[in-house]
């Protein structure tokens, strides 16, 4: 457990939210020292590397995928001015304080160390990847994907932790996404005092919204988990002045996407002249689609907790997108597991369980030994 929390502690303290080379050299070092696995640094900055069954054509590709980018830190989080300076790193009470301790280098950490630990057996691949750009809507992992990035199945090592119940870490099987879009309301200008000269873009817009309103929310149902999306109108923006008509209206939307199901936001804009629909991010839901991968994940992950004397966990689902939506949308079978708690990442006060940082660990190298 020592080990586990100095390498921890020692990715922790590397800056890494707007350049992540210091990071990832860190980890591209660290294989290349604890380990005989192929090494990769690819040009983003990712780091993957593979072992076992790596020159068996036929053989199928577990990987435990992390990222080391991190959101800013806050002022206390640093020894210098603002986010200038150094991370501050502390370790008290079981715990590991800083920014990315939680989301998510310890549980990177966990994942290296599982990689060098693990025996897999004959026939299987393992891989060990820490992308760039997760924070930033996953630029680090559509780059490797798009790159041949292609493992049959994953552990993506974000937060499942205290999701059942307090004190266990769940295997996810299913999370939302986020689609951002905007619908853009076209109107004509006019004076106010004479407004059926113009056309009224906020008028438009609100009329856009009451299609929205009456829309079905998405909705799935995943190894008899059901994942509810949601869609919400969250900013309008129209008009420049009290005495002129409105020309254009901007109305944005946060929507909650599920596997398989999206919302007909598309007909906001059929239904109202003069209106658009735009999309400006969409990060993508995850379901794993492989029963018996799952079942052996959760029945590893009881084992572990039964061994420490704490409850068993779950099969559960997450309410935020991660990497493991892009990897399902190019087909591979990805779970999440990891340390981090509700609550625990972006925060100024961000920490991580070394308990908790053990037992991933050991779910992490249990899976990787385990036949499916």
């Amino acid at each position: 457990m020592d080990e586990l929390a100095d390498l921890t502690e020692e990715l922790v303290a590397i800056p890494s939210h707007e350049d992540e080379t210091d990071a990832g050299d860190a980890i591209e070092e660290w294989l290349r020292a604890e380990t005989d696995a192929q090494v990769e640094r690819d040009a983003v900055g990712n780091v993957i590397a593979y072992k076992g069954s790596t020159d068996d054509p036929d053989a199928d590709t577990l990987a435990f995928v992390g990222h080391h980018d991190v959101v800013p830190p806050a002022e206390r989080q640093t020894t210098g001015d603002g986010n200038a300076g150094e991370y501050v790193v502390e370790r008290r009470d079981g715990r590991i304080y800083g920014r990315g301790a939680a989301d998510m280098k310890g549980a990177v950490a966990a994942c290296l160390l599982a990689f060098r630990d693990a025996e897999p057996p004959a026939g299987r691949e393992l891989a060990v990847a820490s992308f760039v750009g997760e924070e930033v809507g996953g630029t680090g992992a559509r780059h490797a994907i798009e790159a041949g990035f292609a493992p049959d199945r994953a552990v993506v090592a974000e937060g499942s932790t205290d999701y059942s119940k307090p004190g266990v870490t769940d295997v996810v099987v299913a999370h939302k996404g986020r689609r951002a879009s905007t619908l853009v309301a076209h109107g004509t200008a006019a004076h106010a005092s004479e407004p059926e000269r113009g056309e009224n873009a906020i008028y438009r817009a609100s009329d856009a919204i009451d299609v929205v309103r009456d829309l079905d929310a998405p909705a799935a149902t995943v190894f008899g988990e059901s994942v509810a999306g949601s869609l919400a109108v969250t900013i309008v923006e129209g008009g420049e002045t009290w005495n002129v008509i409105p020309e254009r209206c901007e109305v944005t939307i946060d929507e909650r996407t599920v596997p398989g199901d999206r919302a007909d936001l598309a007909r906001a804009a059929e239904a109202v002249p003069g209106v658009e629909w735009e999309i400006e991010q969409d990060l993508p839901p995850m379901a794993c689609g492989d029963d018996a991968f799952a079942e052996a994940t959760l029945a590893v992950a009881r084992d572990v907790h039964d061994d420490l004397g704490l409850d068993a966990p779950e099969h559960v689902v997450k309410p935020h997108a991660t990497d493991a939506g892009w990897l399902a949308e190019a087909g591979t079978d990805p779970l999440v597991c990891g340390a981090s708690e509700p609550g625990e990442a972006h925060t100024d006060t961000e920490s991580v369980g070394i308990d908790v940082l053990d037992r991933c660990y050991r779910i992490y190298t249990g899976v990787a030994e385990r036949s499916f």
